[in-house]
C-alpha cells in the first residue's frame, strides 16, 4: 500500500519539501553562481603547484555554501524591516511575507557560521584563524548601507574572499595570483551591485539608506560602475600575466569583457527594466564562462 505521507524525491514530505525551498529562496542559492567559480580557479590555481585533494575540494565547496547562507540569510534578518517597507521586497521576500520566522533565521544564521567555522578547522590552521576574520567581513556587509555609500564595496569584499580563500586552503600561504583575482571579483560585483541598487535608490533616499545611486545620482553611479569593471579587467589581465597561458584564458576573458559591455548596455538612468537580466542572467554567464576557461587551462 503506498504511503501518501512520502510524496517528494529523498523521502521528504510536502511540509519539509516547501520549507526547504523556502530557506533556498532566502539565501538566493542560484546567486552562488558569482562567487563559485572564482573560488574554484583560486583552487585550482593552488592545486597545479601544491597538488590536488578532493577532500580539500569538498571543504571548499561546504566553506562557500556555510558561508554564503549564512551572509544572505543574516542580510534577510536585519533588513526585515526595511524589506517589508519596500514595496519591491515586501511580497516576495521570505521574513516580511511571513514564510519564515524571523528567529528561525536567525538560528539558521548561527548554524551556518559554526559550520563554516568547524569546516575550516578540518581545512589547515591559517583557514581557520582567519575565518572568523571572513565572517565579520560578510555578515557586517548587513549593516553598511545604514551608514555609507561604500556598502557596494563591501559586499564585492566579502565575494573576494572567494578565490585567495580556496588558494589558502590548498597551499596554507598567500600569493600575488588569487590576490589579483580577488581584485577582481571586488570591483566586479560592487560595479553590477551599483547597477542593481538603482531601482531603490528613491525608497533608500527617502528611508535614509546609503547607496552609490543616492549619493552620486542615477547617471554618475553608472559611470562609476564602469569605471570599477575597467579595473576588474585590468585585474584579471594582470592575472593572466602571471602564469603559463595557451589561449583558452584569453578566450574566457574576451566573453567576459563583451558581456560586461553588453550588461552595461541594458540599463540606463532612464530605463531600469532589464537591471535583472544584467544583474542575474549576464553577469551569471559571465561567471561560469571565464571559470570554465581558466580551470581548463590550468588542468589542460
Amino acid at each position: 500500500m503506498t504511503n501518501n505521507y512520502y510524496t517528494e524525491p529523498f523521502g521528504l514530505n510536502n511540509s519539509a519539501m516547501a520549507s526547504f525551498k523556502n530557506y533556498l529562496s532566502l539565501i538566493k542559492f542560484s546567486h552562488t553562481i558569482f562567487a563559485l567559480p572564482f573560488a574554484l580557479i583560486g583552487f585550482f590555481l593552488a592545486s597545479k603547484e601544491y597538488g590536488f585533494e578532493w577532500q580539500t575540494l569538498i571543504y571548499v565547496l561546504l566553506c562557500m555554501l556555510f558561508a554564503r547562507s549564512a551572509a544572505m540569510a543574516f542580510n534577510r534578518y536585519i533588513d526585515r524591516e526595511i524589506d517589508l517597507d519596500n514595496p519591491r521586497t515586501a511580497q516576495v521576500r521570505e521574513i516580511p511575507n511571513g514564510t519564515i520566522k524571523p528567529k528561525s533565521a536567525l538560528l539558521f544564521v548561527i548554524f551556518n557560521c559554526l559550520a563554516f567555522l568547524t569546516t575550516t578547522y578540518f581545512i589547515n590552521t591559517l583557514c581557520f584563524y582567519l575565518s572568523p576574520i571572513a565572517l565579520l567581513v560578510i555578515l557586517g556587509y548587513s549593516f553598511t548601507k545604514r551608514f555609507t555609500a561604500l556598502c557596494h564595496l563591501v559586499l564585492g569584499l566579502g565575494l573576494s574572499l572567494a578565490p585567495t580563500g580556496a588558494y589558502l586552503a590548498v597551499s596554507a600561504q598567500f600569493s600575488l595570483s588569487p590576490l589579483l583575482f580577488s581584485v577582481a571579483v571586488l570591483f566586479w560585483v560592487a560595479g553590477f551591485d551599483i547597477i542593481y541598487s538603482l531601482q531603490d535608490d528613491k525608497f533608500d533616499s527617502v528611508h535614509q539608506l546609503h547607496s552609490i545611486p543616492v549619493a552620486l545620482g542615477r547617471k554618475n553611479a553608472l559611470l562609476l560602475s564602469r569605471f570599477l569593471h575597467i579595473i576588474t579587467v585590468c585585474s584579471l589581465f594582470y592575472a593572466g600575466q602571471l602564469f603559463e597561458t595557451i589561449h583558452m584564458y584569453w578566450v574566457g576573458y574576451v566573453i567576459f569583457i563583451l558581456l560586461l559591455l553588453y550588461q552595461h548596455r541594458l540599463v540606463s538612468e532612464n530605463n531600469l527594466s532589464k537591471i535583472n537580466l544584467a544583474f542575474f542572467t549576464t553577469n551569471g554567464i559571465a561567471s561560469i564562462i571565464f571559470g570554465l576557461f581558466v580551470i581548463l587551462e590550468l588542468l589542460f
